[in-house]
């Protein structure tokens, strides 16, 4: 354990060192095997739990592996296999656009930038950060999630609600090389420990160098 580092470079550096130990930083709670399906799944996971997402998603890739083949599919089909995520007519209907623009504009192959990643329909900085670090190795950003979000917060990493300034900070705070890690690191542990009701921190191995903003009530 240590004092309450001075500068926020230095906790920064430690929150890494210390969760890398525990944490797998390249693990993802959705399953995918090429980065078509992770763009997919992400989508899919807004306002949607992972594990309901992993329920839907072997059907639907089953049916329609990749951008080909879901362009041809229709969009009652599309909704009622995906029916179960929620929101699902927008969903499908983004879906749809996205595999007809990823076929039209790049022959099927999901495109290697931020730029280019957002003109997907339905996919935003969050699920283009995630699509580009895990699935392509691109890394031009922090993906900022519900987890991240609280968590950014409680360790003193942001002072902002706001997804595109907490990206902006976090990016500021952590070394470039390791950007990609930061959303699977903070995501494991605000799973495992510091729970959005009631986060654990008797058994937080951040305790020492977290202001705990926010906390009003810990276990």
């Amino acid at each position: 354990m240590t004092t309450m580092p001075t500068t926020l470079r230095e906790r920064a550096r430690i929150i890494h060192e210390r969760l890398r130990q525990v944490y797998d930083p390249h693990i993802t709670a959705l399953d995918w095997t090429e980065p078509w399906q992770l763009m997919v799944a992400t989508v899919l996971a807004a306002q949607c739990t992972d594990e309901r997402v992993n329920q839907v998603t072997p059907e639907l890739f089953r049916r329609w592996p990749g951008p080909a083949e879901l362009r041809q599919a229709s969009q009652a089909e599309l909704e009622e296999v995906i029916r179960s995520t929620g929101f699902f007519r927008n969903k499908a209907k983004n879906l749809l656009a996205a595999a007809n623009l990823v076929m039209d504009k790049h022959g099927g192959e999901m495109p290697r930038t931020m730029a280019e990643m957002i003109e997907i329909p339905g996919v935003a900085r969050k699920t283009a950060n995630i699509v580009l670090s895990t699935a392509l190795g691109v890394v031009e950003g922090i993906a900022v999630d519900t987890h991240v979000k609280r968590l950014s917060f409680r360790l003193g990493l942001t002072e902002s609600d706001k997804p595109e300034r907490i990206e902006r900070d976090l990016m500021e705070a952590f070394e470039r090389e390791i950007w990609g890690e930061v959303n699977h690191l903070l995501v494991q542990h605000g799973r495992a420990v510091c729970q959005a009701r009631l986060p654990r921190c008797s058994v937080c191995l951040l305790a020492d160098v977290c202001p705990k903003l926010g906390v009003t009530k810990s276990a």
